[in-house]
């Protein structure tokens, strides 16, 4: 039993065993399979992974060699430029440089990569490679080894032993390298200096040139002033038709001269952009007013019309340059005097206000009959030296300046200017601005009712009266003649304006003629002679200068009664009372040359003036301090004591005694730019310049004149001039 019970329990055991074996087995079967599978796939992954690394390795072998060409060509390349190349890394110990960059040194065996940029600093200094001038090496070595510490680094300049000029710009990568690239830029600094001295010569050629530009024309001016003068004074006395042809020849001769030397003074400045403006109010009806009274030809030889056409409602006080507008307007109604032989010449002045009142556009057209431009040469006549060549007008002179400089000074002004022509018919030239309008009273509207009788040749001068006239509320009847006038009734008219008619009869007679019927209308005589006030003939009450002014329209109009009944019994009539007890203007003039000093007398020896005349500063200050004139005239160029010391000498004498300025008025040929501005900041008040004009010293001489002294004009007769 125990046998037995032993040999089962062995049984049992053999065949749990058995068991165990066989699942042992079995697993072991089972991983033996996957491990199979996993060494089938182990080795297909193996074959994909050569395949691939084949692939890298080959396209390694082909980026290497693309590397390779890239490299040696980046590098054929800096060592072909001439600059210098090199970087050092973070330590500032030198990688890699092109031979550009070694070659300052000369083939020194120690610059070579691995070498430090102190080593590179310090072989520099003590082989005298670069120019350092008087700075001390140790000095050196630390500015230049702060500088490549800054961020970003600055750029520098440096010379060379053999002297070439080398600019250094150095730059830092992102991993702490240091790229530097030395421009040889020798070249450049030898064309800036090139160019610099070229800039000093043209300038110091240009400062002398304008230096001459101003001697010349003070020292051509100086003389232009006696002759102009004398011409002007001498024309105005007694002279045979002979002498009266010489003098007046003698006249347009010289301001023919003066004419071009100023288009070329002018002309000279705006090439060197140094004209400027200089604005300040002014009267604009005025300003063209003394233009057309200067173009105005001579008495007898009128052909030419000139006429205004200046609304009597339109503001005229701006603020502007009356002086470069002035110029302008010269060189345009000059150019249409000169090319219109015959009709009339219009210059029409129409303003645009704005809501505000503080500017105003204006238009300024001057519009003439005379031979025109041909269609192709109107872009042309605005060039410099330009003038329209054809057999109508070689005869006629000039520099061909004029409107080039005008075309200039209009957009100076910022504005524009225009023409427009038909050859043979006429030209009309157009300028508009944009002006501040300067503060005024409004004319007044008359409005009386009243009718007006306007008998004249010009057609033009007819038709703007009346249209001024009924602006203020006054109709107005014209006529050519006598014979095509209405015949008045006593009453019929209010005002009768007579002109010289189409028939040849003079203003004179025809208002005479026209007064015997006209009962107690007041009569206004129209003439454009300067003279006229002497010989204003008993019909007249009063005379109307042509061109038409606003303000002597006003006053025309004003002699209406204010009922409009035609009794002509205004104020406007009144003679003027006389004062008898009252003393002359003083007048002192400074100048230091005989002949305008004779000038000087002769165009004021018709005022009731004392005048006083220095030879230099120093008697114009002493005559001031004893005879305390009312007005001064003041020459700048003298010997010893010139005028702006002698007017500094008289401003400090006023401050010390406490007294009023006295208008102190610059005579000068200076004209160049800035010469009015350094006068006038010694303390003068205006500025003339030479040659002077009678009407110029006329009007400075009565807009100073103070009260209770002599009327300046000697008139004894009840006439009075409303021009």
């Amino acid at each position: 039993m125990e046998e037995r019970r032993g040999r089962l329990a062995a049984e049992r055991l053999l065949a749990q065993k058995q068991a165990e074996l066989f699942a042992a087995n079995q697993r072991l079967g089972e991983h033996a399979l996957a491990l199979s599978d996993e060494i089938v796939e182990t080795r297909h992954e193996a074959e994909v992974l050569k395949d691939e690394k084949t692939q890298v390795l080959v396209n390694l072998e082909k980026a290497n060699h693309e590397v390779d060409i890239a490299q040696r060509r980046l590098w054929e390349s800096l060592e072909t430029i001439k600059d210098g190349f090199a970087i050092f890394n973070a330590q500032d110990d030198l990688i890699i440089a092109n031979r550009a960059y070694y070659s300052i040194f000369d083939g020194l065996d120690e610059v070579k990569p691995g070498v430090s940029y102190l080593r590179i600093l310090e072989i520099i200094t003590e082989e005298g490679i670069l120019n350092i001038g008087d700075t001390p090496a140790a000095e050196w070595i630390a500015a230049m080894t702060e500088r490549v510490r800054q961020a970003p680094i600055e750029s520098i300049t440096i010379k060379v032993w053999n002297g070439q000029f080398v600019r250094l710009t150095d730059r830092r990568t992102s991993n702490g390298d240091r790229v530097t690239l030395a421009l040889n830029i020798t070249e450049t600094i030898r064309r800036e200096s090139a160019l610099k001295e070229a800039k000093d010569k043209a300038q110091t050629a240009n400062r002398a040139k304008s230096a001459f530009l101003a001697n010349m024309s003070h020292e051509i001016k100086t003389p232009m002033n006696g002759i102009v003068g004398m011409a002007d004074l001498l024309a105005d006395s007694d002279l045979t038709d002979d002498q009266r042809l010489y003098t007046e020849t003698i006249k347009s001769s010289s301001e023919a001269l003066l004419v071009i030397m100023n288009d070329v003074l002018d002309y000279s400045k705006i090439e060197a952009e140094k004209l400027s403006l200089h604005p300040r109010p002014f009267d604009l009806e005025a300003t063209i007013h003394e233009v057309v009274t200067l173009l105005q030809p001579p008495v007898g030889q009128d052909a030419v019309v000139l006429a205004i056409d200046y609304d009597v409602l339109s503001p005229t006080h701006f603020i502007g340059d009356p002086g470069r507008l002035r110029q302008i307007l010269t060189n345009l109604i000059g150019n249409a005097v000169k090319f219109t032989p015959g009709g009339h010449i219009v210059i029409a002045v129409r303003t645009q206000v704005a809501p505000d009142d503080a500017r105003a556009e204006v238009e300024i057209t001057i519009e003439d009959t005379g031979i025109g431009i041909p269609e192709d040469k109107i872009d042309h006549i605005f060039g410099e030296f330009n003038q329209v060549e054809d057999e109508r007008n070689r005869n006629y002179d000039g520099t061909g300046l004029g409107l080039t400089i005008s075309r200039n000074l209009v957009e100076l002004m910022q504005g524009r200017i225009w023409v427009q022509s038909t050859e043979g018919e006429g030209s009309r030239f157009g300028v508009q601005l944009s002006l501040a309008v300067a503060g005024e009273t409004e004319p007044p509207a008359i409005g009386a009712g009243g009718r007006a009788l306007i008998v004249d040749a010009s057609r033009i001068s007819r038709s703007i009266l009346a249209r001024q006239l009924h602006a203020l509320g006054i109709e107005a009847d014209c006529a050519g003649s006598i014979g095509a006038a209405p015949k008045p009734g006593a009453g019929a008219y209010d005002l009768i304006f007579a002109g010289d008619d189409e028939d040849g009869t003079p203003g004179a007679q025809v208002l005479a003629g026209l007064s015997g019927a006209a009962g107690a209308a007041a009569r206004v005589l129209m003439t454009n002679s300067p003279e006229a006030t002497a010989r204003a003939p008993q019909e007249s009450n009063h005379l109307l200068r042509k061109p038409f002014l606003r303000r002597d329209i006003l006053r025309c109009a004003e002699l209406i009664a204010p009922a409009g009944t035609g009794t002509g019994t205004g104020a406007a009539q009144q003679p003027a009372a006389r004062v008898q007890e009252a003393q002359k203007m003083r007048i002192l003039a400074a100048e230091d040359n005989p002949t305008n000093q004779l000038v000087f007398r002769k165009m004021v020896k018709d005022l009731q003036i004392d005048l006083t005349l220095a030879d230099n500063g120093h008697q114009a200050v002493e005559m001031f301090r004893e005879i305390r004139p009312h007005v001064v005239f003041m020459d700048i160029s003298m010997p010893g004591m010139d005028g702006k010391e002698a007017t500094v000498a008289i401003r400090q004498f006023e401050s010390d005694a406490a007294l009023p300025a006295t208008p102190i008025v610059a005579m000068t040929a200076h004209a160049m730019a800035g010469d009015r501005e350094d006068i006038l900041s010694h303390g003068l008040d205006h500025y003339l310049t030479k040659p002077l004009k009678k009407k110029d010293i006329v009007f400075q001489i009565e807009a100073h004149a103070p009260p209770g002294i002599l009327p300046l004009h000697a008139e004894t007769t009840e006439t009075a001039d409303i021009a």
